[in-house]
Parts: C-alpha cells; structure tokens; sequence
C-alpha cells in the first residue's frame, strides 16, 4: 500500500461577517477538503461542521484584550501542520485581507516554501445592509473610507482627520475602545452633528444596532451595552431621512 505524499497547502480563508450561510461557494468546498483547519474567534464554529472526518480543528483566536495565540505561534502552527498533514485553512473572520493579518500569513508559508492562496469573505461592514445602511449612495456619498480604530501602537489611526474632511462614509474598524476619541475628534472640527451608527454582531441572530449622532454614540453605546465586536459607521448613509431623497 502506497502513502499518498504530503503536499504542503495553506489556504487563507474568510468565514465571512458570522452567518455562516454568508460563507463563499469555494470557501464551503475548501473546507470540504481540509486537513486541518486553525479558526479564530470571529469565525462561525457552525462552519466546522463542514470538515472531513479526521480533519484537525484548532482554536487560534484572539480575545480583544485578554489571553491570546500569539502571531508567531500561529505561524509555528502553519508551518507544522502544512509539512505533517497538508491543507491547512486558516479560517478568518470577515476578510482575512481587511484589518486580518491575512497577508503576513501568506508571505510566511510562502518563505517556507509553502503553497499559499488567499479566499476572499464578505467583510463585516458589508452586512450594514441588513440594517437598512448602504455604504454608498448617490448624492450622499460616493464614497467610503475604511480605517482602523487602534494602530499597531494602540493610537487611533490619523487617517480618521483625513477621512473627515471628505463626504465619504467612514467606516472604523477595531474603534470600540477608541470611541469616546472618535467622537472628541468630529466634535473637535465641528462635525459632532454627523450621523453615525454602530453595529454589534452583524449579520447574527444577536445583532445589536445604534444609531445617532457621533457625538452621542459613547454614551448610546454605554446604554445598549454595545462593545466589541463591532463596526463603526459615520456619515449621512446611517440616517434612513437622509436616504429617502
């Protein structure tokens, strides 16, 4: 009996905002074939249920602020599994390219020598729409700036004062923390007016939404209790009476 040669495979993959019937086509046959697939905790584990008998299914999730597998380990995780198993699917939540580290993965296994390829997920701001929030519409914003609330040094992103000055929807990733700056920041250059929205869980059956003016969001966020995770949404695109033009 011959043993079929390991082939080194890593596969990063995006599970999409939570539904995990949001999953792509390819995503769900891919999942179809792992060997052993390493998910984070943004990532649906309703999607496991996908796997091959014999498939490894190992948490690598990062709790926001808390005990957490630290990047370097997970890349010792890549580089064991894919030489001893195969496929590995790195299993990301949203889309592993937008704010997921997804691409540092990419180049690792490839430096290794590793077969790498990238599967795009529905990102979270996209399931705004199930609140009824277009991200662009016309005469309103034809555009969106998409930024990170927390910096690799934990500083708010400067892009944001950028952003600002412009029509665009903003949308702010990881911002939570970030808040009560973000609304001190619009409210600093006369924007504090500017309506806005959060959205908790999008796209689950927890979903949990506010909606106001940026300058009132920390305290709405306090009264909802919305915390992380958790998009934030700025601009007019946010107010159904500006929508009905």
């Amino acid at each position: 009996m011959t043993t079929k040669p390991i082939i080194p495979q890593l596969i990063v993959m995006g599970a999409g905002p939570g539904d995990p019937e949001l999953i792509t086509v390819k995503g769900q046959r891919i999942l179809q074939q792992a060997d052993v697939v390493l998910y984070d905790n943004l990532a649906n584990k309703e999607l496991l249920n996908l796997t091959k008998e014999g498939c490894e299914r190992i948490y690598v999730g990062k709790q926001p602020y808390g005990e957490y597998t630290t990047q370097e380990q997970i890349h010792e995780m890549i580089a064991h599994y894919a030489y001893t198993k195969g496929i590995v699917v790195r299993l990301k939540g949203g889309d592993p390219f937008i704010f997921g580290r997804g691409y540092e993965e990419v180049v690792f296994a490839k430096n290794l020598g590793i077969q790498a390829q990238f599967v795009p997920g529905i990102t979270s701001m996209q399931a705004a729409g199930f609140e009824d929030i277009p991200l662009t519409h016309r005469s309103i914003s034809e555009g969106i700036w998409v930024v990170t609330g927390t910096k690799k040094d934990g500083t708010l992103s400067a892009d944001l004062r950028l952003a600002m000055q412009s029509n665009a929807t903003v949308v702010i990733y990881m911002g939570m923390k970030q808040l009560p700056i973000i609304a001190d920041t619009y409210i600093k250059e006369g924007r504090g007016d500017t309506p806005a929205a959060i959205i908790q869980h999008a796209s689950l059956p927890q979903q949990k939404v506010a909606k106001g003016k940026i300058k009132d969001m920390p305290a709405l966020a306090t009264q909802q209790g919305l915390t992380y995770p958790a998009i934030i949404i700025i601009g007019q695109v946010t107010d159904i009476n500006a929508l009905n033009l």
